[in-house]
């Protein structure tokens, strides 16, 4: 018996199994197809590109930081980091988020170090097609760009009859007043 050498091993292995997953790498590059993941903040649904986030953690034990502004949750210990925590209703709609077990923060990066936002809820993945975008108007009417979230939606979709606006958390931690955490 001769024995194949293990390149030419893995070769045959990656040729088997791309044989049982026609079409899979057309797929996850299909046009006009958007993915990102789907979170909760107050009433609106809304999605960030997987880009825009690091990482998905539940909430940590978070310890308030004197002189911070009321949106400024406080500091957690992550695996060593200290991170900054933020509400991310109240910075955009003022309202203080209610905390629940099973809350989670979307960890973003921003020049200087991570941040996290605190979300309502995770939806997990989502992915809009061309076909479902609708324009901001309508957005608009469904109370999807109110307020400051004008600024950090430039797209919705809508999917089942729920709406869905494409937040940029990389246009939130560029804001001065985002950065400026200090009272």
């Amino acid at each position: 018996m001769t024995l194949k050498p293990p390149f030419d091993v893995l070769t045959d292995y990656e040729r088997r199994s791309l044989a049982h997953v026609p079409g899979l790498p057309e797929q996850l590059d299909a046009p006009g197809l958007w993915r990102g993941v789907g979170y909760r903040i107050g009433e609106r649904r809304l999605a960030s590109t997987f880009a825009e986030v690091v990482e998905i953690l539940s909430l940590p034990q978070v310890t308030h930081v004197p002189g911070s502004q009321p949106w400024m949750l406080g500091l957690a210990n992550v695996r060593g980091n200290l991170l900054p925590i933020v509400d991310l209703k109240q910075f955009l709609e003022g309202e203080r988020t209610v905390l629940h077990e099973g809350q989670r923060i979307l960890l973003v990066r921003q020049p200087g170090g991570d941040v996290a936002v605190l979300i309502d809820e995770l939806y997990g993945q989502r992915s809009f097609h061309d076909q479902q975008q609708i324009a901001l108007e309508e957005g608009a009417e469904q109370g999807l760009t109110e307020g400051r979230y004008a600024y950090f939606i430039d797209r919705a979709y809508r999917l089942d009859d729920r709406y869905w606006g494409i937040f940029s958390l990389d246009r939130l931690a560029r804001t001065p007043e985002f950065r400026q955490a200090a009272a």
